[in-house]
Parts: C-alpha cells; sequence; structure tokens
C-alpha cells in the first residue's frame, strides 16, 4: 500500500492509495454530506449528496466511491455544488411524507439532520406534496418483528446491501423502476412470509423511518393498567448498557438500578434479570455438550439462543438443525419458569400472568410468537418491547430517568452468577457453557474460568481446542468427509483379502474386500457395514423435488453385501449383485405430496430393503414412520445411478394418517372433511424421475 498526495479545498494531503475522496476528507476534518453511504456495507453513490468537483473531470463525481489519486485536486463547497445538493435533497423531500413529529426517528433522522444543516425549509418542498399522490399504504408492512413504510424510504438502498451482502438472508431489494420504484421483498409480500431472519440490521442502518421495529408499547401499557393482569418483566444484559444513551449518558453506561427503578415506577409487578436464565441455558447446553460427545451425538452443537439464527438455519441450512441446542433461548426460558415455577409458588394463576421481555434484538419478537413456544395456548412470552420502546415508555409517563435512586432484581428469579453478561460477546455463550462442563466432568468449581480461546474471531472462523477432564472439546474436520483410520491386508480366511475402517458422513464404514481368485481374479465380493452414518450427505443427489419423503437428517444403520463384477481389473462403476438392508433412527424428514402442505415429520424412523442387479438398484420397500404419519411404500424404484434423470418410479403406496393429529396447515380443509371416516390415502407414481406424474386416490 502507497501513499499519495492529495489536495482538497486547498489543504494538502497524504492518504493510502487504496483511499476514496470522501475518506481522505475525513482525515483534514472536512464533512462531505451522504445519505446511502454506509463503509464497508453500502458504498453505491446512489443519493448523489456527496458530489465533488475532481479538476480535470467533466462532470461532479460522488466521493464515497471516487478513488484517490496522485496529484489530485478537489473542491467540495464551491456554490455550484451546494445548490446541486440542495435542489438534490428538495427532490427526494418532495415525495416525503411530513410526518417527523410522529415518527420514531424524529431528532435522529438523518435525512432530517441533513435538511437542517442544508438550510432546506418545508416551505422549498412542500408545494410537491400536493400534486404527488403515493399509490402505498401508511405501514404497508407490520410484521411481527419489522414495520416497513415505504413513503418514508429514500431508495438510498442501505437496507438490501447489509441484508444481501451482510446477512447474506436475500430478503429484500428493489423492485419496479422510475417513479414506482420501492424497497421490499419479492412480489411486494410481507416480510413475515419470506427468508427474513428478523434480524433487524435494516432497521439499524435506515437513514429514515422507513424501517423500524413493530410497536409492541400499546399491548404492554394496556396489561399494565389492567387489574386482573400480574405483570412480569425481565430485561437482557444488553438493555442496562444501552438504554442510558437515550437519555443523554455516555456509550456503555450501565444504567441497570435505574432501569429496575423506571420499571417499577411504569407499574410492573415484578422485575427479573433474565441473567437467570441465561445460567439455566449454559447448564442444560453443557450437559447436552457432553452428552452427544460421550453418546456420539451429532456434533458439532451449535447455540438455540439466537432466533435470527434458527430461522436463518432453517431456510438456508435445514441440514443443520439437528446441530442445533435444544435448549430454549434465555427469556423463552424465563418466561416458562415464570408461568410455572414462579406461579405455583406464589399460588398465581398462570392464565393472569403477562411477560414482558425487554430486548436488544427484534427477532425476539418473532420468537415469542412461534407455536412451538407455549403449552396449551399460553405462551412462555406474551411481549417484546426494545430498549427503544422502553426508553419512549419511560419518557411517556414523565419519569426523569437520571434522576431517579438505583433499584434491584427481585429475588429470586434476578439473581444470577453473571455469566450471561458475557453471551452479547463473540464466543460468550460457548465460554459460559465450557465453564459448566468443567465443573459438571471435575466434580469441583475450578478457578480457571477464562477460556480465551474461544473468545473473539480470527478471519472469520474461530477454531480452538480445550481440554476439560478427559474430554477434548474441538471442531469437527468438515475437510474430510471419508477418512480411513484402518486399512488392514491379509488372509481374511482365503484368498487374500482387505479389511477396511472409514469414518463417513459422521459415522463409521466397516468393510471387507475378497476377490475371487487371488491371480486373476474376475469378481470382488465385498461384505460391509453402516453405523452412525448420517443420511443427508448420502442421500442429497437423490432427493430432487419429486420426492415422497426428503430426508433432512438422522444416522443410518445396516449392512450391505455385493458382487462386483471386474472389467480390467477393476470393479464395473455401480454394477453388481447383492443387497441392502437400511434402518434410520431419529431423523427428519419433508414429506411432499400434491394434497398435502409441506410438512416436517419428526422423530423419522424407517427401514428400506433394496436388491442390487447389474447396473440398477431396486427399491422394493420403504417404510417410514412417524408420531404423526406412517408410511409405506410398496412397489418398484428404479435407480440407475448412471443415468439417474431417466430412472423410473413404478410405486403403489399408503399413508396411514391418524386424522385426530392432522393439522389444517398441514392439509387442506376440504381434503379433511373427504377424509373423515378414511384413515389411508394411496399414491400412485409412474414415469421418470425427471416428469413424475401422480395420481391420488383418498
Amino acid at each position: 500500500m502507497g501513499k499519495v498526495h492529495v489536495t482538497i479545498d486547498g489543504i494538502q494531503v497524504y492518504v493510502p492509495d487504496t483511499y476514496t475522496v470522501l475518506e481522505a476528507a475525513k482525515e483534514i476534518n472536512i464533512h462531505i454530506p451522504t445519505l446511502c453511504f454506509l463503509k464497508d456495507v453500502s458504498e453505491i453513490g446512489c443519493c448523489r449528496m456527496c458530489l465533488v468537483e475532481v479538476k480535470g473531470t467533466r462532470a461532479l463525481q460522488a466521493a464515497c466511491g471516487y478513488p484517490v489519486k496522485d496529484g489530485m485536486e478537489v473542491r467540495t463547497h464551491t456554490p455550484e455544488i451546494l445548490k446541486v445538493r440542495q435542489k438534490t435533497l428538495e427532490l427526494i423531500l418532495s415525495n416525503h411524507p411530513a410526518r417527523c413529529q410522529s415518527c420514531t426517528r424524529t431528532n435522529s433522522c438523518e435525512l432530517q439532520i441533513l435538511t437542517d444543516k442544508m438550510d432546506v425549509h418545508f416551505e422549498n418542498y412542500v408545494k410537491y406534496q400536493e400534486h404527488i399522490t403515493s399509490d402505498q399504504p401508511l405501514n404497508v408492512d407490520d410484521g411481527i418483528s419489522i414495520q416497513r413504510d415505504p413513503n418514508r424510504c429514500i431508495l438510498c438502498r442501505r437496507c438490501v446491501s447489509v441484508c444481501n451482502n451482510i446477512q447474506t438472508v436475500g430478503a429484500i431489494s428493489a423492485i419496479n423502476r422510475g417513479y414506482h420504484t420501492v424497497i421490499g421483498a419479492a412480489e411486494n409480500r410481507s416480510l413475515d412470509t419470506t427468508v427474513c431472519v428478523n434480524c433487524g440490521q435494516c432497521i439499524n442502518v435506515c437513514p429514515t423511518g422507513a424501517l423500524q421495529e413493530h410497536r409492541s408499547i400499546d399491548e404492554v401499557m394496556d396489561a399494565l393498567y389492567d387489574p386482573e393482569k400480574h405483570v412480569i418483566v425481565q430485561t437482557a444484559p444488553a438493555v442496562r448498557a444501552a438504554l442510558g444513551e437515550e437519555f443523554g449518558n455516555p456509550i456503555g453506561t450501565d444504567v441497570t438500578g435505574k432501569m429496575v427503578t423506571a420499571l417499577r415506577m411504569l407499574g410492573f409487578d415484578k422485575v427479573f434479570d433474565t441473567d437467570t436464565a441465561a445460567d439455566l441455558t449454559i447448564m442444560e447446553e453443557g450437559t447436552e455438550l457432553i452428552d452427544r460427545i460421550r453418546g456420539g451425538g451429532v456434533l458439532p452443537l451449535i447455540t438455540s439462543c439466537s432466533p435470527g439464527w434458527i430461522k436463518f438455519c432453517e431456510h438456508n441450512f435445514p441440514e443443520m438443525l439437528p446441530n442445533l441446542s435444544t435448549c430454549k433461548s434465555p427469556h423463552q426460558m424465563m418466561g416458562a419458569i415464570i408461568k410455572s415455577y414462579y406461579a405455583e409458588k406464589n399460588d398465581i394463576d398462570p392464565q393472569s400472568i403477562y411477560v414482558v421481555s425487554v430486548m436488544p434484538c427484534v427477532a425476539k419478537k418473532y420468537e415469542a410468537q412461534r407455536p412451538e413456544l407455549s403449552v396449551n395456548g399460553l405462551a412462555d412470552v406474551d411481549a417484546v418491547i426494545t430498549t427503544r420502546e422502553l426508553a419512549r415508555m419511560i419518557k411517556m409517563i414523565g419519569i426523569d430517568f437520571n434522576a431517579i435512586g438505583d433499584g434491584e432484581f427481585d429475588n429470586p428469579l434476578g439473581v444470577s452468577t453473571g455469566a450471561g453478561l458475557i453471551f452479547g460477546a463473540t464466543g460468550g455463550v460457548m465460554e459460559a457453557a465450557l465453564r459448566t462442563v468443567a465443573d459438571l466432568l471435575n466434580g469441583t468449581s475450578s478457578d480457571a474460568i477464562d477460556y480465551m480461546q474461544v473468545r473473539g474471531l480470527d478471519d472469520g472462523i474461530k477454531v480452538a481446542e480445550v481440554e476439560i477432564a478427559d474430554l477434548t472439546v474441538q471442531p469437527p474436520n468438515a475437510s474430510e468427509p471419508l477418512a480411513f483410520r484402518n486399512v488392514r491386508a491379509g488372509l481374511t480366511v482365503f484368498p487374500l483379502g482387505i479389511s477396511l475402517d472409514a469414518d463417513i458422513a459422521g459415522g463409521e464404514l466397516n468393510a471387507t474386500v475378497i476377490p475371487s481368485s487371488l491371480w486373476n481374479p474376475e469378481r470382488l465380493a465385498v461384505r460391509s457395514s453402516l453405523s452412525g452414518v448420517g443420511i443427508e450427505p448420502l442421500l442429497r443427489p437423490l432427493m430432487g423435488k419429486t420426492s415422497l419423503v426428503q430426508i433432512r437428517s438422522g444416522k443410518l444403520e445396516g449392512s450391505a453385501t455385493l458382487d462386483l463384477p471386474l472389467l480390467n481389473g477393476r470393479p464395473e462403476p455401480l454394477a453388481g449383485e447383492g443387497s441392502l438392508n437400511l434402518s434410520l433412527r431419529g431423523g427428519l424428514a419433508d414429506l411432499s405430496l400434491p394434497m398435502l402442505k409441506s410438512s416436517r415429520l419428526d422423530k423419522l424412523e424407517g427401514t428400506v430393503e433394496t436388491v442390487w442387479k447389474k447396473d440398477r438398484l431396486t427399491l422394493h420397500q420403504v417404510a417410514v414412520r412417524s408420531p404423526m404419519l406412517a408410511c409405506t411404500v410398496q412397489g418398484q424404484v428404479t435407480l440407475v445411478p448412471r443415468d439417474l434423470p431417466a430412472s423410473r418410479m413404478d410405486v403403489q403406496s399408503a399413508l396411514r394418517i391418524p386424522l385426530e393429529q392432522v393439522r389444517e396447515e398441514l392439509m387442506p380443509e376440504r381434503t379433511l372433511q373427504s377424509l373423515k371416516d378414511k384413515g389411508e390415502v394411496r399414491v400412485r407414481i409412474r414415469d421418470t424421475f425427471r416428469r413424475p406424474s401422480f395420481d391420488v386416490q383418498p
């Protein structure tokens, strides 16, 4: 990296040759206004607010993306530039609603701040408003976590950049063209119906109020004023370090005591610390880690504390769902404890308890409404508010936050070890879990509770090996899907044979290969067994969109005896005769039929009976069982491994469905009605894999 000499507004500066004009100007404290620019996130120069004059160029240039050159002369504040910026800002404001007083971003809106700095006043653009009729309704998308108002959007595309390039979710983009352009999901659908993971990063980077968290203040205030409700609040560790900023305190100021006092003044009956449930989380995850290591469970273990990551995994990496911890997140765990243990100890009807979580992440709003996080229709957590929403509530009732005294969390559910305080740091959950693992395995508390190896990031990935008691906790070697551990050659009965052991797809392969003749072998006899082999990576090439049951996870147990002919001394590829019988335990699968909506089958068990003859693998029977569904497929499915698209299916299958367990979301209501007295569905599939035809007969 070299340095170049640049002159900006008559000031000379030496900067790295990788800099842009905007970066160079910052070095000498020259402020160039921007709206769309975010370093390393959005550098597309679409807002045109940062235009500057570069000597020798024909037009004004966007400073955020224009690279510096040696000897370059730049002017940033000429009368022409100021006039262009003001006019650009007026054009943005001409299509922007004048509702600043009711906007959550008032006084922190970058557009509002820039309007004031550029001396562009309301009367300069209100004249355009009467000629503009927006076809976008107010709050077009009021989702569970994120509220989207395209009327306030200035098309800076910051949200698009962070969603696509940083979070790699790809839920939103620019839709339509010209004046009708809006930022939204495909077909302008609600974010709740897309791959959006509710991480809220789009809210963080939005310069206006076009994106904001779903407002939950009203429902929480209604609960506080309801005399029949016992309202309990819990706060995440990050809230106490961020809340003070809303009241003018320096960044990172710990306002725990004032926060607790303010919550009591708001009317909450109990104030608990989510750190208590964080302790329970690491105890459960630590125990689960030990069980998985010693019991041969699915590894690596991934924490389940983040609902955003859970949803990201569900959409993009379903094969990794078994890697997720089975634990609830801390605030959901706390909600469950409050409505069970706390309710019982205090003789309170759980139905009358209203639990509010104050969280730094808007994905917690989505998480609280997941149906699996409720029991008998009673949700673990009733409402989630953000730090910003809590600040608004405190201001609403006139609390002088900085003047109030310090309070303490209620006992016992407000008492914790403090381990949860590191959850927000990279590697924090892992470090806290390792502390628990060490104590459980060693039998005593260790003085060495700091595991520096798992903290932070190294080039995006952190790899560490930690020795605890009789275990070595280390990441798996994903680069070796098939690793031979032991290969032996010798007299295996007779003649000379080879025995091998290998690790394959997380399990074990044991095989013995024996040629028919030592000197002139024409055939190979192969006897093999599989145990604990992950099925999804093995069957992924065979599980196309037309498959009835697409297995996402699980382990294979089975054995195979094959008779392979040799061609020029080598086994003929995928040819031979034999049988392959496999069994599946504890897997997950997706059922896909024309009459059924997509449904995941939990705790899947199954068997496969096959015959391998010549170059064809024929499945005679596949039996699948789950708590919700029993499926037996009988007939013939012929796989030609060298020409899979031409493989044929001729199947007569029966699905035994306990109709009382079938929910509307699984099967359309009309279909349910027609199957009132029948518990069996027959499906016939013919033709090739490429163009299958379905014949469904209830």
